[in-house]
């Protein structure tokens, strides 16, 4: 894997065709090949796991977590702490992993991480948060008090075009507070989103069965949420699939946290600066090939702006070289499958034959889609209303402010939006009335950060945040007790 020669890490030989519960072992559900998006080179191979072996972590990781949770917290953050220092020490061999296995440029592999440490290291410091509190009591002579305990075992259900950022995001708070973890990485990116999560948490000293990675497909997922000892279920991926992942988990009276996808829209208001506008509008929709729920999915511009706006975009897309992201100066790398390629020639040709134009791009070689915008977009059009999950900008104009703010809640989803003005009020205020669970003005709708809560509304989530300290609601539960103030 390394292009210097030296023996790649993590080493091969330890994990290749195994899952890891309990250390390194073999699967009961054979292996997967992984493959590389961009060459179709077989990178590596991985164990899948059974539903057996998912009880048989479950059962492993109940029993660790009993003498975990009985640590110091400041012993847990210690394991986090020196895990990141094993993400610092391997970033290159990590970023090559990301690179080749998930198609993002070297840059993307830096942000996750970066984003991976930052998750990290908040996710430390929750282990100095006060977790308890005194209550009044209503009988005299009798404390009142309640604490936060943790939930038990937390199943992590990965997606494919974050795998490291979004592994730590549960997987870090869900440890340092307590619980134990079974993590099933996306059959895409089995490497980057599960063995090197294994291998990060096993050099830093994790105690063993506290965390077990599962590689697999959907029934390895449905093994998971279906585990007794799984009491809540952190799941990141497509509608479709958290809705099933809901429904399972609601049968069993389980705590689940939905993370979706995303219709976002970037308003570009009438005295924007449309230099910086088209600029975020850009990287919100082109970067990694728009393959994140919170890319931009929509361009709400004012028709006084619109041609200079498209113009500018159409700028930003012409220089974006697509190839393999491991040659020096490629922008865009491709998308994830022939599925998702498919999926995304589906709804411009659909677009296009209902009337909407392609101004730049439009047209795929294999699994490499270049930048794409399209104009004349009606609500009518696939374009408009379904998340498209690849490097292509809608252009939609709107005349009043009133008018903006109704297009982009015109969607199911409420993930994130984005909106430019000189003026901050009015930004403000029309950013307070779009439907979504993060706002970002005078910005990119992609952003992230380790110390906010990060979730949508509608179909985007279930209202569940992760991150900061809404990490406390979801990877605890509370405990009342009453007492005696004397003996």
């Amino acid at each position: 894997m390394t292009a210097t020669g030296r023996e790649a890490w993590p080493a091969a030989a330890e994990w290749t065709g195994k899952i890891y519960s309990g250390g390194w072992r073999q699967s009961g559900g054979g292996t997967q090949p992984v493959h590389e998006p961009a060459t179709g080179a077989r990178l590596a191979e991985v164990g899948v796991a059974s539903p057996g072996d998912v009880a048989r972590s479950g059962a492993l990781a109940a029993r660790a977590q009993q003498g975990w949770a009985a640590m110091a917290p400041a012993e847990r953050a210690e394991v986090l702490l020196r895990a990141a220092g094993v993400l610092r020490d391997n970033s290159g061999a990590i970023r090559e992993w990301t690179v080749r296995e998930s198609g993002g440029v070297p840059a993307k592999g830096d942000y996750e991480i970066a984003a991976g440490l930052s998750q990290l290291a908040q996710a430390a410091g929750m282990a100095s948060l006060p977790l308890g509190e005194i209550l009044s009591s209503p009988v005299p002579g009798r404390a009142s008090h309640a604490w936060r305990v943790p939930l038990g075992v937390v199943g992590v259900i990965n997606p494919w075009n974050a795998p490291l950022l979004f592994a730590m995001r549960a997987l870090a708070p869900a440890l340092v507070l307590g619980n134990a973890v079974l993590l099933k990485p996306d059959p895409h990116t089995p490497v980057s989103g599960g063995v090197v999560v294994a291998q990060l948490f096993e050099e830093a000293g994790l105690p063993e069965g506290l965390l077990h990675v599962l590689p697999g497909g959907p029934g390895t997922g449905e093994a998971v949420v279906a585990d007794p000892h799984v009491a809540m279920v952190a799941f990141t991926g497509s509608v479709q699939a958290g809705r099933a992942v809901a429904r399972a988990a609601g049968d069993r009276l389980k705590r689940v946290a939905l993370e979706l996808g995303g219709k976002n829209s970037i308003v570009v208001l009438d005295d924007a600066d449309v230099d910086a506008a088209a600029a975020a509008g850009a990287l919100s929709t082109f970067g990694y090939q728009g393959q994140a729920c919170v890319a931009a999915g929509r361009h709400l511009v004012h028709d006084g702006l619109v041609e200079s706006y498209t113009e500018a975009l159409i700028g930003h897309a012409r220089a974006l070289r697509v190839g393999d992201p491991r040659e020096d100066g490629v922008a865009l790398g491709p998308v994830i499958s022939e599925r998702q390629a498919a999926r995304i020639e589906r709804i411009v040709d659909e677009s296009v034959a209902a009337g909407a134009r392609v101004l730049v791009g439009g047209r795929r070689e294999g699994l490499f889609y270049p930048p794409t915008v399209l104009d004349h977009v009606e609500r009518t059009m696939p374009a408009f209303s379904e998340e498209i999950f690849g490097p292509v900008a809608p252009v939609i104009a709107f005349h009043t402010d009133t008018e903006a703010i109704e297009i982009a809640n015109d969607t199911e989803y409420g993930l994130a939006a984005a909106v430019h003005s000189r003026s901050l009020p009015r930004a403000t205020a029309l950013a307070g009335q779009v439907r979504t669970g993060m706002v970002h003005i005078n910005d990119v709708t992609a952003k992230d950060a380790a110390n906010a809560p990060f979730g949508g509304m509608g179909e985007s989530g279930n209202g569940s945040r992760i991150g900061g300290t809404a990490n406390l609601e979801q990877f605890t539960q509370w405990r009342w007790a009453t007492m005696p103030e004397t003996a």
